[in-house]
């Protein structure tokens, strides 16, 4: 008898920010979502087969989703999160760029500079020079 796919792997709880668009209100929104982290066990379990031994080589560790809905936090409604992205491999994951770099690479790509500077007006003497205190 093959064995369960759980018995091949160590779960644990993990919590991840995830930023979706809610379809009613259309605001886009940081959300807290829960996922469990699947790390493939070192050896095989005691009782597994031929069959059980070539699935196990071919397992990698991965994230599972457990949440499948959020709650809006602007209007309140529920609102389903959406399924491309149920399991994703840890090995996959954290080769990934982060926001800020991937900004810059396409504003470079692009030709476009890579972040506008705002020219701010120089502030008035009065805002710049020292205290004289409460009775100046």
């Amino acid at each position: 008898m093959a064995l369960d796919e759980r018995a091949f792997f160590f779960e644990k709880p993990e919590t991840r920010p995830g930023r979706y668009q809610c379809p009613k209100c259309r605001r886009t929104s940081d959300y807290s979502i829960r996922w469990v982290r699947r790390a493939k066990k070192d050896r095989l379990p005691p009782g597994a087969d031929e069959h059980d031994r070539a699935r196990f080589a071919k397992l990698r560790d991965h994230l599972l989703r457990l949440d499948d809905e959020v709650i809006c936090k602007t209007c309140g409604k529920k609102f389903e999160i959406p399924s491309h992205h149920s399991l994703m491999f840890v090995d996959q994951l954290e080769g990934l760029p982060k926001d800020e770099e991937l900004d810059a690479e396409t504003a470079a790509a692009s030709g476009e500079p890579a972040a506008p500077t705002e020219n701010k007006p120089a502030l008035p003497a009065r805002f710049t020079r020292p205290s004289r205190g409460w009775r100046g």
